[in-house]
């Protein structure tokens, strides 16, 4: 009763919402017509005979909000019609993969729908599907399962099939049909927003009106996010359910907690180890699938997983993710009934041809900077001599401030006019001289210089230990370019040295902490690097790789769509601007004169007035007939009634006169 009860709720929810969006349809429509109805007021009103100025006003404000509706149809367009096929993915044949296609088709059949008629592969890690139906999702239509090429380098073969009978669970429910109106009705609120602040930012004039649209657009997005999250969110917890029946809840679980897991070290691999390479050296690997999955497989990383596994479990939902928290879906998980045991083998290995990956990484690492490629295994060996040796360019630049501070004057120039590479002997010429501390000091002031270089409180307790940390991987760098030693990827820190047979990798860390903490020590390390046939006084076959000067903004650039964007927005508001004006003003400058009424007079007469003349010859000249005026009634007189005035005798104040 109670699970009757929600699911008529979350189909009322449902109708509520499709009749929001069918609102927002109407709103949008009835915005165009209102700006249509004043575009004609203001060119009705300029041809009007009684205008006296163009109405700049009218236009200005048409102007403003032509992006404003451009951008809200826009939205209604991209929502009302199939999302296009994405740019970004590799579409896998069944020759391709083999394995992958028939593991998809079994799993569609036993959660009882048809398969997807395409399979693409992303750089997400990430799983979806897709039907791309006509009528706001309505009418069935293609169906398209994306899967992100990292999930298959991370995931065991059972987590892989939780994956995807989770999202075949999509269309067993029917799930996509309003998943994908609640998708497009999102992301068309989102996408008309967007373009209004957009707009707004492009165009100070567009930003006076767009207050109000963007108040309502947000109050709008909100409401119908509102409707449809826990519909959406009850569809997930569904698709579990019947991905557990179908893989094993056990399965399914473990697929939900490592795919939050491959998410986070993902986002690191990019971050941490591509993009610095990418920067510096300017190489990045053909198949960068391949070196992430080497990265997961490493032993190091096994803490650092399991640490992910328990901070995503302790993760509240995001208010505006249509999945639950996944603390929720592990209950729901547990609750199931585990299945009967299979008497078949463990599901085999899902992979893809290699060369699906390198597309993908082509797709990943595009544009004109992209960098150049080479084979993945020689880019983590180039990784991790990277990581090993960045801390040489700062060790250079001290050694270098130190022997011009101290007086032992300027290294010399090398043909090529470059100062002298850093060598062992520089360092130990330094050490001998009692300039450990300076040189230590100088190096701890340009370690933080370089971000990727860790720096803990140690340093600040032990500022020798860099110094010795320095001087070790010089040494290495020595061993590995004179080929008797190599450098091996450590994932959660500086790469680890591998030195020639019979020296633990331990030893030359010790020779080179001794020598840098104990005076007179140096002289035994020069005979034990003679041993191992390295010359103090060669320097490094190449320069030491650094970060070359780059500019820095504190403004975040726009990126090539932003920029569009905004040339979009201003030639559409400047169009509408300059044709409404010069329309306008045509239609005013062209508008018949007014007629205004005066006082009649008499006109010329073309004949002779009576009694001066024939009356049929003509007057030489025309005369003007005086014109009649209706004679003004004559004031009355104003008489002061008789006996109202007193009158005055003014005799006896006169004076008399007395001779």
């Amino acid at each position: 009763m109670i699970a009757a009860a929600r699911a008529l709720l979350a189909a009322a929810r449902a109708l509520l919402a499709l009749a929001l969006l069918a609102v927002f349809y109407a709103l949008v429509a009835a915005m165009v017509l209102l700006w249509a109805a004043f575009l004609a007021a203001a060119l009705w009103t300029a041809g009007t005979p009684t205008a006296t100025t163009p109405p700049t006003t009218v236009v200005t404000a048409c102007a403003a909000l032509a992006p404003i509706v451009f951008g809200m149809v826009w939205a209604v367009i991209r929502t009302a019609r199939p999302a296009a096929p994405r740019g970004d993915a590799v579409t896998v044949t069944r020759h391709g993969a083999p394995e992958l296609w028939r593991t998809v088709e079994e799993l569609a059949l036993d959660v009882g729908t048809r398969p997807p008629g395409h399979i693409k592969l992303t750089a997400e890690v990430n799983a979806s599907v897709t039907e791309d139906a006509p009528l706001l999702g309505l009418a069935p239509g293609r169906r398209v399962l994306y899967l992100g090429l990292p999930l298959l380098a991370g995931l065991s073969p059972a987590e892989l099939r939780g994956v995807l009978a989770h999202e075949l669970g999509h269309f067993s429910g029917r799930h996509s049909r309003f998943g994908a109106v609640a998708h497009r009705g999102a992301a068309g609120l989102v996408a008309a927003r967007q373009a209004i602040q957009d707009a707004s930012a492009a165009n100070d004039l567009v930003r006076l009106y767009a207050g109000l649209p963007l108040l309502l657009l947000g109050l709008y997005t909100h409401v119908f996010r509102w409707l449809t999250r826990p519909v959406r969110r009850r569809q997930e917890l569904e698709a579990d359910r019947e991905a557990a029946r179908v893989a094993g809840p056990g399965a399914v679980a473990d697929a939900l907690c490592s795919t939050t897991a491959l998410e986070a070290a993902w986002q690191e691999f990019l971050a941490d180890f591509l993009a610095p390479m990418r920067r510096t050296t300017g190489r990045i690997p053909d198949d960068p699938f391949r070196a992430f999955a080497h990265m997961v497989e490493a032993p190091e990383l096994r803490e650092p997983m399991a640490a992910l596994r328990t901070r995503a479990v302790e993760r509240p939902a995001d208010p505006d993710d249509a999945h639950p928290a996944l603390a929720v879906r592990l209950e729901r998980l547990a609750r199931l009934p585990a299945p009967e045991p299979s008497v078949e083998s463990s599901p085999e290995p899902l992979s893809v041809q290699p060369r699906y990956a390198v597309e993908l990484g082509r797709v990943l690492l595009s544009g004109p900077d992209a960098g150049t490629r080479v084979p993945w295994r020689d880019w983590l060996t180039e990784l991790a001599e990277h990581r090993a040796t960045r801390i040489l360019t700062p060790l250079a630049e001290a050694v270098r401030g130190v022997e011009e501070t101290e007086g032992m004057g300027r290294p010399k120039a090398e043909p090529g006019g470059e100062p002298e590479r850093l060598t062992i002997h520089r360092v130990l010429s330094l050490l001998d001289g009692g300039r450990r501390m300076p040189l230590a000091r100088a190096l701890n002031a340009r370690l933080p210089e370089d971000g990727r270089i860790p720096r803990d409180d140690q340093t600040e307790q032990d500022p020798l230990a860099p110094l010795a940390e320095a001087l070790a991987v010089l040494i290495g760098a020595q061993l590995v370019a004179q080929g008797t030693a190599y450098w091996a990827m450590n994932w959660t820190g500086p790469s680890i040295l591998v030195p020639p047979d019979g020296i633990a990798p331990e030893t030359i860390r010790t020779w080179a902490d001794t020598a840098v903490r104990l005076p007179g020590q140096t002289q035994r390390l020069g005979l034990h690097l003679a041993a191992l046939g390295v010359d103090e006084r060669a320097p490094l076959p190449t320069p030491v790789r650094g970060d070359k000067a780059r500019r820095i903004s504190i403004a975040p650039g726009a990126t090539g769509p932003a920029r569009r964007r905004i040339t979009a927005v201003r030639a559409l508001a400047l169009t509408v601007l300059l044709g409404m004006t010069g329309l306008t003003f045509v239609l005013w400058a062209n508008r018949d004169e007014p007629s205004y009424p005066g006082t009649p007079v008499t006109r010329w007469n073309d004949r002779y007035q009576p009694g001066g003349g024939t009356g049929t010859e003509p007057t030489p000249f025309p005369t003007y007939q005086r014109p009649t005026f209706p004679a003004w009634p004559t004031p009355p007189a104003y008489r002061l009634p008789s006996g109202s005035v007193p009158s005055i005798h003014i005799e006896p104040v006169i004076p008399r006169f007395t001779p």
